[in-house]
């Protein structure tokens, strides 16, 4: 239990933002299994501009850092290439 006002209110915070960012990582995650499930070369192409922004909006609303997120794109980029 906090001890005095500003812990019990930096406690909500946190409760707060840990859900917002559960809420954005999740979805990350879905667009990602489904990019990664798409078989054509072509329409993974196509939708590579879409997956990248979903990644860039994570990273400006500072869920995920700018680094993981140039990983996570260096990766997609190339498997379609392999492909």
């Amino acid at each position: 239990m906090p001890n005095n006002k500003s812990t019990e209110k930096r406690m909500r915070q946190n409760e707060t933002r840990r859900l917002r960012n559960r809420v954005h990582r999740s979805g990350l995650r879905k667009s990602i299994k489904a990019f990664k499930g798409i078989e054509d070369a072509e329409t993974a192409r196509n939708s590579y501009p879409g997956i990248v922004s979903v990644i860039d909006k994570t990273v400006r609303k500072g869920i995920i850092h700018h680094r993981t997120a140039a990983r996570i794109k260096s990766r997609l980029s190339r498997a379609i290439k392999e492909s």
